[in-house]
């Protein structure tokens, strides 16, 4: 038995278009993106960022939404039912077990962080949010108040006798999340996005407009202008142990990150664009629909994200300041330059409600695979999905929370599985789209109702360059990155214990599709 009963459609041709851009849209590009490139030589990290964007993001992502349409016209809509019909071997369905497994536990730490967007939106418009008098702690009390907000300081989920706060904000959200996935694809998620996006686009851009007329603030540090921020974003420097920007081109690690910040951007290899794509009409756009979205992305990343974090940071705090990771920057740096912004309140309000709306647009685009999953394998309907759903969630969020020391539960799910499994996932769909279901197949079904031809390079690209690229970086990643991760998790603890959470659950998700091998339909299309 086959998903073909299931008629849910979007609604519009922007709809979708908005909601795949909100799949992308997130964290990364706002905190993550310019982190990475403030880190990895400045403007020389753009060369291999962009490469990676040609030969990598939007090749792969064309034959997602190739194969997620083509599937979904035949009624599948979840990563084993498309991998199982698009091969025609019912052994690809396991495989694509692995694009149910991502966005699940990915959302299981994604919404907690989501929480704390929300929790800091709520303190700037409240005005509780306070860094003491003396500008020289505020970087100090920032990152206390980052601690006691998200529960970093001890395990747990209580403190000083009755529930963390973050509890209570986690809460919220995901129940907000759990709301709007249930209305379905085009009543809650199309709609939700159609007005998400929009403001997002207008704080950020009320943001980066007061970030551009700041001037030099501070009469004391004539050097940090807003066109020296700029400058500090985006000039070609040297990377971490080098003394010439060129050798960024040589360096491993700078590669890696391109790449990895490349997959973070598009959501390329998260099992969420295949699944969005499936709900789209036989005769509806992939090409150009595709090429909007992911442009859509890169815009809010490079023109949004890329002028709004490092500049601000830099004019306020100097190029020591401007540096930080993903947490750092955004919930330690920032709040000290609001601190010292004129307006600082209104605008940190601003800053951290789009980081919440970029969050839960995300958020859900990881929610639906699952959902499509349970209601094809099991036969069931929304209601059952979303419960069954919701209580796997919860279930792995509260761990997150409760191991919330040092986050290290919420690292360890970021690398295995935010890293490691969405490299692995990607690859394994080039290899189906390209030698499995074969390119010329896949270009004239990407045709079908195109508004815009694929390159002509794109066969060539997609068989041979993208493969070779992504097993190249992959090699190098996993000779630079996991031993360090291994030997964390012979050591035992938290991360061990995460693995085994997320092992759990790949295996529960095993079993289920091994159950709806008796519904997925046991013929399969010719090849």
């Amino acid at each position: 038995m086959s998903a073909a009963n299931n008629t849910e459609h979007w609604a519009s041709r922007i709809g979708v278009i908005l909601a795949v851009s909100g799949s992308a849209v997130g964290l990364g590009n706002f905190l993550r993106f310019p982190g990475q490139v403030a880190q990895n030589g400045g403007g020389a990290f753009m060369i291999p960022y962009f490469i990676a964007f040609l030969l990598l993001g939007i090749p792969i992502c064309w034959a997602e939404w190739t194969m997620g349409r083509y599937a979904g016209s035949r009624g599948y809509h979840s990563a084993p039912g498309v991998f199982g019909l698009v091969s025609g071997r019912p052994a690809w369905r396991y495989i694509g077990v692995i694009g149910v497994l991502i966005p699940i536990v990915i959302y299981m730490y994604y919404v907690v962080i989501e929480s704390w967007c929300l929790s800091y939106a709520f303190s700037y418009l409240s005005g509780s949010i306070s860094l003491g008098a003396d500008p020289s702690a505020y970087g100090t009390e920032s990152g206390k108040f980052f601690t006691a907000t998200v529960g970093a300081a001890e395990n747990g989920l209580a403190s000083h006798g009755r529930v963390h706060a973050s509890v209570w904000w986690w809460a919220a959200v995901f129940v907000i999340n759990f709301f709007l996935i249930y209305h379905g694809v085009a009543k809650g998620i199309e709609t939700f996005c159609k007005f998400a996006m929009p403001v997002m686009s207008l704080c950020a851009i009320i943001v980066l407009v007061r970030v551009l007329t700041l001037g030099t603030p501070n009469p004391e540090f004539p050097e940090r202008t807003v066109l020296n921020g700029l400058g500090f974003m985006w000039n070609p420097k040297p990377p971490k142990g080098s003394d010439d920007w060129m050798a960024a081109l040589t360096n491993a690690d700078v590669w890696l990150a391109a790449t990895g910040q490349i997959f973070f951007s598009l959501s390329v290899g998260f099992g969420i664009i295949i699944n969005y794509a499936s709900y789209l009409r036989k005769d509806d756009d992939v090409v150009l629909s595709g090429l909007t979205a992911s442009s859509t992305n890169e815009f809010f990343e490079v023109c949004l994200g890329g002028l709004i974090t490092i500049p601000a940071a830099f004019v306020f705090l100097g190029a020591s300041g401007a540096i930080g990771g993903t947490f750092g920057l955004g919930f330690n740096t920032l709040p000290v330059v609001f601190m010292y912004m004129p307006g600082g309140e209104f605008f940190g309000f601003l800053w951290f409600f789009m980081l919440f709306l970029a969050a839960i647009t995300s958020s859900l685009s990881m929610l639906q695979p699952a959902i499509a999953f349970l209601e094809e394998a099991l036969g069931v309907g929304r209601k059952t999905s979303v419960l069954f759903l919701g209580l796997l969630t919860m279930f792995g969020s509260l761990f997150v929370m409760y191991y919330s020391e040092g986050l290290v539960a919420l690292d360890t799910m970021d690398f295995w599985v935010g890293t490691f499994l969405i490299f692995i996932l990607a690859t394994l769909q080039v290899i189906l789209f390209a030698w499995v279901f074969g390119t010329d197949k896949g270009v004239r079904e990407a045709h079908e109702g195109a508004q815009m031809r694929l390159p002509r390079v794109f066969p060539f690209v997609i068989k041979y360059i993208s493969p070779i690229y992504l097993l190249t970086i992959f090699v190098f990643w996993c000779r630079e990155k996991l031993p360090d991760y291994i030997q964390t998790l012979t050591g035992g603890g938290v991360a061990l214990y995460t693995v085994g959470v997320i092992g759990a659950t790949f295996a529960l998700l095993v079993v289920v599709t091994a159950r709806g091998g008796n519904r997925w339909r046991a013929e399969h299309e010719p090849i």
